[in-house]
């Protein structure tokens, strides 16, 4: 396709020469099979979406959902997907937003390592929404089904990763919500597959993402961070349906002199985008969170969990507490005086004061009535930040100075939920039924759990929303 014009410059959108890595990755997705995809990364996708659920169904009650479902109603075209966890029904474009942000709303969701994108929301909530919707949207057309979401899901997660990787860690610092500005590509990806759509529409579609990637760090801690999540989702959809219809883009949305990795960074990892492409799997790196914070927080709260177990002391003993850890961490957690739960799920001086105090680490220690907890928040000013470089990011110490002069410590080389440490299969399933439980919607988690460990042998795969939805 020939490169555009750009009408207010005079420049071409890409370079003459450009797209032969955007091709190759759209090639990558419209040729892979199920038989291509590993058995331990197909488990993963299962795992993933296992969670996916479970965050979604906690966060489905949230404040943060309820205005936005009451706002996205009103221009809402269409009944034909659920909103997990709730009774409402909406457009697919619209279902994906909402799925996206309550399974993100509590910051409890899936954590690749070493982008810190949570992959699963933006490209789960597309492919289910999508999936629910296929008989309105295309007369006639035979369900999708269970196989078919989860490779259209392994292929988005892998290219919203990779992306992730060849902008990492420099798009992050510079301010940019990773999740929300990767994770459109990824589900612009799975839309597309699950479609069947040829190479070059893969890469319009692609190219339709990257004129609607956007997110802010900004954000976070604050309701704005669940738009650009749920834009992630919806965006991607729509760029995919767009495509189907050649609606074209251009050559190298990807590595173009103004494509997406050079513009999101100064020095981006091109070949990260391809290298040992369908023989590394992004899923293999996918973590899953014990605790409703940012990832950096657990093996803090996990080293509060242990010294408050053991402690013969209480927090009104404490002089102050050093937290050592890999830079990253104070830069992404040092935020004391927060104001509201959101705020408090990245924020060390709330994550420790509340771990030490109670002993606990749950979605309701990071809420608002506990942040309001005027103990907490004076005792958040008591801890001081240790940087070392030479720390992997998944690990930290904690380090409890007493009043008496005696000082505890525990130190975390890997935390649970860890690529080291990761979560077991029971320990996923127990964490949807709680967070079932916790969200209120009387969804029952067990006939979700049995039916997302089979869910490659599933039919139609939108018979998982219709267990999903609220009674």
């Amino acid at each position: 396709m020939a490169a555009q014009s750009d009408s207010s410059s005079g420049q071409a959108s890409t370079n003459s020469d450009a797209g032969h890595v955007t091709q190759r990755v759209a090639q990558w997705v419209a040729d892979t099979t199920w038989h291509d995809v590993p058995a331990a990364v197909r488990h993963e996708a299962r795992r993933s979406l296992v969670n996916y659920l479970a965050v979604a169904l906690a966060g489905c009650s949230d404040p943060t959902l309820g205005k936005a479902v009451h706002t996205y109603r009103r221009f809402s075209a269409g009944e034909g997907s659920s909103v997990i966890g709730r009774r409402e029904r909406f457009d697919m474009l619209n279902a994906a937003a909402l799925n996206a942000m309550s399974a993100n709303v509590f910051d409890f969701d899936d954590t690749h390592i070493p982008t810190i994108i949570h992959p699963t929301a933006p490209v789960a909530a597309a492919l289910f929404a999508f999936a629910e919707s296929l008989a309105d949207f295309a007369p006639g057309a035979r369900p999708l089904t269970g196989e078919a979401l989860l490779l259209a899901f392994v292929v988005g997660v892998e290219v919203e990763c990779r992306i992730g990787n060849a902008v990492s860690p420099e798009h992050y610092r510079r301010g940019w919500h990773i999740t929300s500005t990767c994770g459109v590509f990824g589900a612009a990806a799975a839309i597309a597959k699950a479609q069947g759509l040829s190479a070059q529409q893969i890469g319009w579609a692609l190219g339709n993402a990257s004129a609607q990637a956007g997110g802010l760090v900004e954000t976070l801690g604050t309701m704005s961070k669940s738009i650009s999540v749920g834009n992630a989702a919806r965006n991607g959809l729509l760029s995919a349906l767009l495509a189907a219809d050649d609606f074209s883009g251009p050559d190298a949305p990807l590595e173009g002199t103004r494509g997406f990795v050079r513009v999101a960074a100064t020095e981006p990892d091109v070949e990260a985008l391809t290298r040992e492409l369908g023989h590394e799997w992004a899923l293999l790196s996918n973590t899953y969170k014990p605790y409703p914070c940012g990832v950096v927080l657990n093996p803090v709260i996990e080293a509060c969990l242990d010294l408050r177990r053991d402690a013969s002391w209480s927090v009104d003993d404490v002089e102050r507490v050093e937290l050592t850890g890999h830079p990253l961490l104070r830069e992404r957690t040092d935020r004391p005086n927060v104001r509201t739960g959101r705020e408090s799920q990245v924020s060390a001086q709330h994550a420790v004061a509340v771990a030490l105090a109670t002993g606990k680490a749950g979605l309701a220690e990071f809420s608002d009535s506990a942040v309001a907890n005027p103990s907490l928040r004076a005792f958040g000013a008591r801890l001081r930040f240790i940087d070392d470089a030479s720390w992997p990011v998944e690990s930290a110490q904690v380090a409890v100075v007493l009043r008496s002069g005696e000082t505890v410590s525990r130190r975390i080389h890997a935390a649970r939920g860890s690529l080291a440490a990761p979560l077991a299969d029971v320990e996923l399933a127990a964490k949807l039924r709680d967070l079932a439980a916790y969200g209120g919607s009387g969804v029952a988690p067990q006939p979700l759990i049995d039916a997302l460990w089979r869910f490659d042998s599933e039919p139609d795969a939108a018979s998982l929303m219709r267990l999903a939805r609220a009674a």
